[in-house]
């Protein structure tokens, strides 16, 4: 594992968002001796960079939502990878965001700030983790964040989810204390209201319970999960070159943006227009209409069909989802399907629904654009509006709410945990096909980086298609 912990201000400096962090070390060479607020800012930023750079667009490569076309991310497409095509990754989890997370902790701790900023910095700690676990499958946790030992443990995934599942529950026993609130404007969330943290904490809670199937336990926390949209975690941007939204730094700005293309079938379910890659596959119907929600994450230009960087998803100031309302209406309808039944899926879906009729989460949809109405059991009915090919009435909702799923959470990293999750589930899952051979990617290879130095890296090391324990 790389024991390097580089300064935040250089991290910025290096991955963007700088200016929501100026002089933001008084001692650029000792990154432990920083007061905690400023280390805050520095690991949310690392956050940001974790959940939706390269990571989160390579995800979306592997679950079917880009195409690569040239260079490096073609080669992503056809499968063609080597462990040090995630030795940056590997970094931006461990040393940006995880790493710091911790110290984090530990200043604040011992500038004894209070119980807010502690749950605070945990709850980061485990969107991290988490979030590492679920493409990885085992890796270091405890002695990751201890620099003196150079060959950390590997932690079997189960374990993982355990304990990230403990850290949000003290998280929220911290949060809930309501006192010893960051300074204001280090946390560049949520600026340190614990109300939206908390929720923020039960909607991760529920995420990750979907990950392991815990299909109950993932309704419970999403009952408490974000109430609102305004609770919704999302990572700021700003209009300089190096705060924009990452998106629009790949897409808009960079020269690598002819690299990689929305994918003919992600375009197609939501593409309306007879210039669609494929029309037989949109998804709108008598009342469901995907207009806005097109023109909210896409644009059509020379390149191809790519996220909007103008007024839409990756436009310059948009700004980032991390833990959302509407994926915890989402899990909401899954979850509550699985557990509950038919009755409770199709009443949070149709809650889901209803959000968008209003909007959602598009910036200035047109109203005239937008159709999202209340399906009714016989539309999942063999010969209903949602169930042209006579399937059961339960799996014809449940292929919508996995559809569904697949589409708002675009550009995340949640689909592509989704595809693996769900990959034995025929004639339910969303059905991407494989780029090349007959196998779907199943994990982020473990990097060159960590091969290199840490003794204890699994033997056999996991090949690209091997699914990491929880989707075996």
């Amino acid at each position: 594992m790389r024991r390097i912990i580089i300064t935040i201000s250089t991290l910025m400096l290096l991955y963007g968002c700088s200016d929501l962090v100026d002089g933001i070390n008084d001692d650029p060479n000792n990154l432990t001796t920083s007061s905690y607020q400023n280390i805050l800012t520095g690991t949310e930023v690392g956050n940001i960079l974790l959940q939706s750079g390269e990571a989160a667009r390579r995800s979306g490569i592997f679950a079917g939502q880009y195409t690569g076309i040239d260079r490096q991310h073609q080669g992503y497409s056809q499968y063609a990878v080597t462990t040090s095509d995630f030795d940056g990754l590997w970094n931006d989890a461990y040393v940006n965001a995880y790493r710091n997370a911790l110290i984090t902790e530990q200043a604040a701790t011992e500038e004894n700030v209070g119980p807010v900023t502690i749950g605070i910095t945990r709850v980061l700690q485990a969107q991290i983790i988490g979030t590492t676990a679920s493409l990885y499958g085992n890796i270091p946790v405890k002695e990751a964040g201890v620099i003196e030992i150079t060959n950390p443990v590997f932690e079997a995934q189960e374990a993982v989810y355990r304990d990230v599942q403990d850290l949000l529950d003290r998280a929220i026993a911290d949060l809930s204390e309501t006192t010893g609130r960051p300074v204001s404007g280090s946390d560049i969330y949520y600026n340190g209201d614990p109300q939206p943290w908390m929720e923020a904490a039960y909607t991760l809670k529920a995420r990750f319970f979907m990950h392991t199937k815990a299909y109950d336990e993932a309704y419970d926390a999403a009952l408490q999960g974000i109430s609102t949209p305004a609770n919704s975690m999302y990572g700021p941007h700003g209009t300089a070159a190096d705060n924009s939204n990452l998106n629009y730094q790949f897409f808009a700005v960079e020269v690598r943006q002819a690299d990689l293309v929305v994918s003919d079938f992600m375009a197609s379910l939501v593409d309306p227009s007879p210039e669609s890659p494929d029309p037989a596959n949109y998804r709108g119907n008598a009342k469901t209409d995907e207009t806005a929600r097109f023109h909210y994450y896409f644009e059509k230009n020379s390149t191809g069909i790519q996220p909007n960087t103008e007024d839409g998803f990756a436009a310059q100031q948009a700004g980032s989802p991390l833990v959302t309302y509407e994926e915890n209406l989402l899990i909401l309808a899954e979850s509550g399907y699985r557990s509950q039944g038919f009755g409770a899926g199709l009443d949070h879906l149709n809650t889901f629904r209803s959000f968008m009729d209003n909007g959602g989460y598009m910036t200035d949809a047109n109203p005239e654009a937008l159709l999202y109405a209340p399906y009714t059991e016989a539309d999942f009915e063999s010969g209903g509006i949602e169930n042209p090919d006579g399937i059961s009435r339960n799996d014809a909702l449940l292929r919508e709410i996995l559809e569904e799923r697949y589409i708002t959470l675009f550009g995340q990293i949640e689909p592509f945990n989704d595809t693996r999750r769900t990959l034995n589930e025929a004639g339910v899952r969303v059905p991407i096909i494989p780029n090349r051979g007959d196998r779907l990617p199943a994990r982020f290879l473990y990097p060159q980086s960590e091969i290199d130095r840490n003794d204890n890296i699994p033997s056999p090391i996991p090949d690209f298609f091997e699914p990491t324990p929880v989707n075996e």
